[in-house]
């Protein structure tokens, strides 16, 4: 099951007994923040949870999918995740 920026809101109302308005608020400056940090090419580094990272892709060689057409994939950028050791092991343990 995915977890839903909803369903994080209402954990965040359920654990500090913040109005739903004020947790959604906190969810939603968040986000912004990490966007905008994000857009500007810098990394977002969260402590014992991970690391988002913004890398760039070289122009590449594709094919369509649809018609098998070869074709040239532009350059972009892309975030990556990377987890920390604390949560690798939180997934890990059975």
């Amino acid at each position: 099951m995915t977890l839903t920026k909803a369903q994080i809101i209402d954990s965040i109302q359920n654990q500090t007994g913040f109005p739903k308005n004020k947790s959604s608020e906190i969810v939603e400056t968040l986000l912004e923040i990490i966007k905008n940090v994000l857009a500007s090419g810098e990394d977002v580094l969260i402590s014992s949870f991970g690391k988002f990272c913004v890398r760039e892709k070289r122009e590449r060689k594709g094919r369509n999918p649809a018609t098998g057409n070869a074709m040239m994939l532009r350059s972009r950028k892309v975030v990556t995740f990377n987890c920390s050791g604390k949560l690798r092991n939180k997934i890990n343990t059975d």
